[in-house]
């Protein structure tokens, strides 16, 4: 990491929360590929009241997370082609509010992020990533049906009873 000088009155105050139990404080930037931290003035010794010490945090340790389980890989890689992937985005709807949709496509837009294991594609675009970051693509077979689903969503407060829709966190 390496350290910068930033002068605090640069930014809004709105961009700063605290983080409990520490003298340190979170710098939110608009994007999801950096962090900074902020040191305080008074552990470090270093700047005067108005500067302050930041850190870069990798962009890995911030980068949005989609898990693929072994039987949604094993799936798509069954039926899709070699340059198609499984498309992943959130709709309005549902019963719950929010519904997940699933398709194949064979083309991506530059907001477009993949996620890959065992060769098997999964793409979802940047605004359904907010509501999916951290959650688990499967596909589940029963006797009533076989399907994609999502699974263990840290973005859902609660589900319809099928999997099909949510509510987001508030």
């Amino acid at each position: 990491m390496i350290p910068v000088r930033i002068r605090v009155s640069l930014f809004p105050r709105r961009h700063f929360r605290s983080v409990p139990n520490t003298s340190r404080l979170l710098f939110s930037l608009p994007t999801r590929s950096t962090r900074l931290t902020e040191t305080n003035v008074a552990t470090a010794g270093l700047g005067t009241s108005s500067q302050r010490l930041f850190t870069s945090i990798p962009a890995e340790e911030t980068a949005p997370k989609l898990n693929i389980s072994d039987s949604c890989a094993a799936h798509i890689a069954a039926i899709a082609t070699p340059d198609e992937f499984l498309r992943v985005w959130v709709d309005g709807g549902g019963c719950s509010g929010f519904q997940y949709k699933f398709d194949f496509d064979s083309s991506t837009s530059e907001d477009d992020v993949r996620f890959e294991r065992s060769g098997a594609a999964v793409v979802v675009d940047q605004s359904s990533l907010d509501y999916l970051d951290g959650c688990t693509v499967d596909y589940d077979v029963e006797l009533i049906r076989s399907a994609f689903r999502i699974v263990d969503n840290p973005q859902a407060s609660q589900g319809c009873s099928c999997g099909a829709s949510f509510n987001v966190k508030l």
